[in-house]
């Protein structure tokens, strides 16, 4: 079996980057579909994706799609339907700051105030690395957890255990940490 890691933004794909280079998912690049994670939300939409899927001659992949919004349905084109064995979704809703918040320690602070607060918007305020304000970008996620690995592991299994369930459909990115 091959995955296709599908990633909704760069973010989410930082974060799986840095997993996979620090051998923390129950699965390596080796099993991975052109050896690597994608950006992407749609099979149609990428390029890359696509050649992989052509290039690829089993039936057994398992696309894995990761995001915080995952309302939007996966489109199986035709040309790939035979290749494509399973779908399944890994939400990191409300939003991926909150691995931040908890890696800092600022859940109690942030449940003050979230009805009123979105992560994003907390996290911005709130959470720096070498004087550096967190700025929604990749690169403050590579350097925040990049150096530190075990830093997001914990926090990636203490957002299961905070959060409660989602959607009976959706899975954590707990749920593939080795």
């Amino acid at each position: 079996m091959k995955r296709l890691i599908m990633c909704e933004g760069s973010n989410e794909l930082t974060i799986i980057n840095i997993l996979l280079e620090n051998n923390a998912l129950i699965f390596t690049e080796d099993d991975l579909l052109g050896l690597t994670a994608y950006h992407a939300r749609q099979i149609k939409s990428n390029a890359q994706v696509r050649l992989e899927l052509n290039m690829y001659p089993g039936t057994d992949v398992s696309v894995m799609r990761i995001g915080d919004k995952q309302t939007d349905r996966l489109v199986i084109p035709a040309d790939y339907k035979e290749k494509i064995c399973t779908v399944e979704k890994y939400c990191t809703m409300p939003e991926l700051e909150m691995l931040l918040i908890i890696s800092e320690g600022l859940v109690k602070e942030f449940e003050i105030i979230k009805t009123k607060v979105a992560p994003k918007a907390f996290a911005k305020q709130n959470v720096s690395h070498n004087r550096t304000r967190y700025d929604n970008s990749s690169r403050f996620y590579r350097d925040y957890y990049g150096s530190e690995p075990q830093k997001l592991i914990n926090a990636i299994r203490e957002y299961k255990r905070i959060n409660g369930a989602h959607q009976k459909d959706e899975l954590y990115l707990a749920d593939i940490l080795k």
